[in-house]
């Protein structure tokens, strides 16, 4: 800063700007290729070298699917994957905890429908002691009956808050509207009061034994690998697993009704309406999948989106709405399915505004199609973003694991984001719209039927039944 006298003798101040700094060429990026090798116990291994990635992120996929639960025994998988940190051959489970927190790593475990998903992250300095401790909670977990059984408790307490939660709520309805009664997909994925009564440790042994075994599992490794011998730490730790070769369970087809119609799962006095409209679509396999991710998004994968702009900018109904593809399972013959849907909640006086309002930007969509603008926002949004996203090792692993878990090619997700960017509008439009027809949507609302079913009834939208909250 300088100081100039002016002609009336008062100092007037000016400054000095220095050039402002300008963001440099963007670097090539594509999402990284994994290296494939087995181990001699028959354990895939996909490791990915990731420069200054010093928390290593392992994820292990674990060929168990609900649908081979025993039948009344829902919830099953849910509780030996919470119990394989419960203690092994080596350590009790403080022990185990313990073990965990020394090398500063976390350990979880989920059941969904493709399968069992254990997930390690740790520092690279410490990977070979985590990796004996995740190795031995695969190759003998002690599954001690005390800890089944609180765990057991723990999930018998979970329960009601669930089905308290509009949001979880009516996805169980969802299910159960979409599949029939004997699909393992019709009902909740991790059991029900009755089913979850019935586990003890024998019955988490059985499914054990049944399905969990080197030779169909995969383990994901993804970090900064320098300076570690991560070779003979695989092999000294989870090459040391052995178990059957026996096949792995074979899915069945996936079977849906999506004939348009409306479930009301009543809850007198609620000041909101929970929605959640889907059907059953295209997976990752199927060559739409890019252009039907593209259409989503610009439907409601933000909130520029035209869901929210009417929804929520326009009318004020609500906070936000969503639409989404999740994929449920696929096959190893490329077979499979994803639930298409949108969410969201409004007030209880403008559920049947909403869904009108909600019908008529479907309608649209379909009448006069999406703007290249729509389109380009959503490319930028989806493919532009990609680098942060996959910033860390979690995310690489997780999305590598992704893959392994729906029969993808190891380059799947490289691929999606060049064909993502290829996609035209048109291409993106049809898929919206095939994804979210009108007269194929089932529309599950948790909310005061009361007040609600009159006006829902009249949108025309399919026929409304009322079933108890």
């Amino acid at each position: 800063m300088s100081d100039a006298v002016t002609s009336a003798g008062s100092i007037a101040s000016t400054m000095d700007f220095h050039p402002q700094p300008r963001g440099g060429a963007p670097k090539p990026w594509a999402f990284p290729a994994p290296e494939r090798s087995q181990l001699p116990n028959g354990l895939t291994l996909l490791t990915s070298h990731r420069p200054g990635q010093q928390v290593v992120a392992v994820e292990i996929n674990l060929v168990a699917p609900l649908e081979a639960e025993p039948e009344g025994l829902d919830g099953v998988a849910t509780i030996m994957a919470r119990a394989l940190s419960e203690g092994t051959d080596k350590h009790t489970a403080e022990e185990f905890a313990a073990e965990l927190e020394r090398c500063g790593a976390t350990l979880d475990a989920h059941a969904d429908h493709p399968g069992l998903r254990v997930s390690l992250e740790v520092p690279a300095s410490r990977l070979a002691r985590a990796l004996g401790l995740l190795a031995d909670a695969l190759r003998a977990p002690a599954f001690p009956v005390s800890e089944v059984e609180r765990l057991v408790r723990n999930r018998l307490d979970e329960i009601p808050h669930e089905l308290a939660n509009p949001a979880r709520r009516a996805a169980m309805a969802l299910s159960k509207e979409l599949f029939p009664g004997t699909s393992r997909m019709s009902r909740p994925r991790q059991g029900t009061e009755e089913t979850v009564e019935r586990i003890d440790a024998a019955a988490v042994r059985a499914f054990y034994d049944a399905h969990v075994r080197p030779a169909t599992a995969t383990a994901v490794v993804v970090g900064d690998f320098a300076g570690v011998d991560l070779d003979a730490a695989l092999a000294d730790t989870l090459g040391a697993w052995t178990g059957s070769t026996a096949e792995p369970v074979k899915a069945s087809p996936i079977i849906a009704d999506d004939a348009g119609r409306v479930v009301i799962v009543d809850r007198p006095g609620a000041v909101q309406t929970q929605l959640l409209i889907g059907r059953i679509g295209a997976d990752r396999h199927d060559r739409v999948w890019p252009a039907q991710v593209l259409g989503t998004y610009c439907l409601g994968g933000t909130l520029t989106s035209r869901l929210d702009r009417v929804l929520r900018e326009e009318k004020g109904y609500t906070y936000g709405v969503r639409a989404f593809g999740q994929v449920l399972r696929s096959s190893a013959d490329g077979s499979g399915a994803a639930m298409l849907a949108i969410s969201g909640s409004v007030d209880t006086a403008s559920t049947g505004p909403a869904l009108e309002d909600l019908w008529k930007v479907l309608r649209t969509l379909a009448d006069e199609g999406l703007t290249d603008a729509e389109r380009d926002v959503a490319v930028q949004n989806l493919v532009g973003v990609a680098p942060l996203k996959y910033e860390t090792a979690a995310a690489v692993a997780g999305t590598l694991a992704d893959q392994v878990e729906q029969h993808l090619p190891d380059d799947f997700q490289a691929q999606l984001y060049a064909r993502l960017a290829e996609t035209g509008t048109v291409e993106a439009t049809a898929a919206a719209v095939n994804a979210f027809p009108v007269d194929r949507l089932v529309t599950v609302l948790v909310g005061d039927a009361a007040q609600i079913a009159g006006p829902v009834r009249e949108l025309g939208i399919g026929e409304v039944t009322v079933v108890s909250g």
